[in-house]
């Protein structure tokens, strides 16, 4: 199937993008997880990258993660363009044990950068790949006993980090760190250690407000505390009964969560999503607002199509409530520019 933007698509954008909403700046994009799960495939039916590329389009987003079966380079860009969609990001998923990702990791981190820049993409959002060692302790890795990343591990981590956001600037993209859960780096504190060990320069951070609750951290404090140097976002609702499964030992790991349903669309978990959206519209955010979900009982479109009227919605009331939002008014930070 091939899909052209028509009227009706651009008239849609149009109706969820309206003058007085907050952050006006802020592309909205989504993630193609949601139909094709690259983690576990047998979720639901495998669905040809167009017709995601088609429903994208259709539910009234702006862009896209590059995702499972997508074309790279010339293709991407036209396939994107034919529907009026920009390639936000591309992710790296970057293995690792204890003491920190092996040095052939870089090869194919690499060739994630390269799918980004030929396809005249914006950010690489890089995280570990999860972890056997930690999934079991998905929801409660704060505890003392959750196994850890080695002094050795972190150093090497870091210097992977620095080299591929190095790499990444000289290409003239963007690197955001996805702290992830059942990975080396989920909770605060060990993303504070990544942070504190890495150029703040360039390495940015992508906020996944999700993975931040699942982690026992607090979204919103999270965006004051860390400011300038979140650069990406990706919103993601939390189911708060799977989450308790979780944090129990009742569901026993992350993939058992996953295939719960652990996350939610947007506005129907306990995401506190105007709070989010309120501190990063005091700073004048204008990198992307990924919409993301990583598996749903029904429909994929219709998922999606849910938490991209929820967004607009509460960008409307956050507009309507806040005439400081309207307006050039914002300071605009340099390192969340596109």
């Amino acid at each position: 199937m091939t899909f052209a933007s028509t009227p009706r698509e651009t008239a849609l954008r149009s109706a969820l993008r309206r003058p007085g909403d907050a952050l006006p700046d802020a592309p909205i994009g989504t993630v193609p997880i949601l139909w094709n799960n690259v983690d576990l495939e047998d979720l639901a039916p495998a669905t040809d990258a167009e017709v995601v590329l088609d429903e994208i389009a259709r539910t009234g987003f702006e862009g896209t993660q590059e995702g499972r079966g997508f074309p790279r380079g010339e293709p991407l860009r036209e396939t994107l363009a034919a529907r009026d969609l920009r390639l936000a990001e591309v992710y790296v998923s970057i293995p690792s044990g204890r003491d920190g990702p092996p040095d052939a990791a870089i090869d194919a981190a690499r060739d994630r950068l390269a799918v980004l820049h030929e396809g005249g993409g914006e950010v690489l959002v890089a995280a570990l790949d999860v972890s056997p060692e930690r999934s079991g302790w998905s929801g409660r890795a704060a505890e003392a006993a959750t196994p850890r990343l080695t002094d050795l591990g972190w150093r090497r981590l870091a210097r992977f980090v620095d080299r591929l956001a190095d790499e990444a600037a000289a290409l003239g993209r963007r690197l955001a760190w996805h702290h992830h859960t059942a990975t080396w780096v989920e909770t605060p504190e060990e993303l504070d250690r990544l942070l504190d060990a890495t150029d703040p320069g360039t390495v940015g951070i992508c906020l996944d407000v999700g993975h931040w609750k699942v982690a026992g951290g607090d979204p919103v404090a999270a965006l004051r505390r860390y400011g300038d140097r979140v650069t990406h976002v990706h919103l993601k609702d939390v189911d708060p009964v799977v989450l308790a499964g979780l944090r129990t030992g009742a569901i026993p790991d992350f993939e058992a969560a996953i295939r719960a349903r652990l996350f939610t669309e947007l506005g129907a978990g306990i995401l506190d999503l105007p709070g989010v959206l309120a501190v990063l519209d005091e700073r004048g955010y204008r990198g992307w607002l990924m919409v993301e979900q990583d598996s749903c009982w029904g429909p994929p479109s219709e998922s999606a199509a849910i938490g991209r009227r929820v967004l607009s919605a509460e960008l409307r009331r956050l507009g309507q409530s806040s005439p400081a939002a309207v307006g050039p008014s914002h300071p605009r930070s340099p390192c969340a520019s596109r």
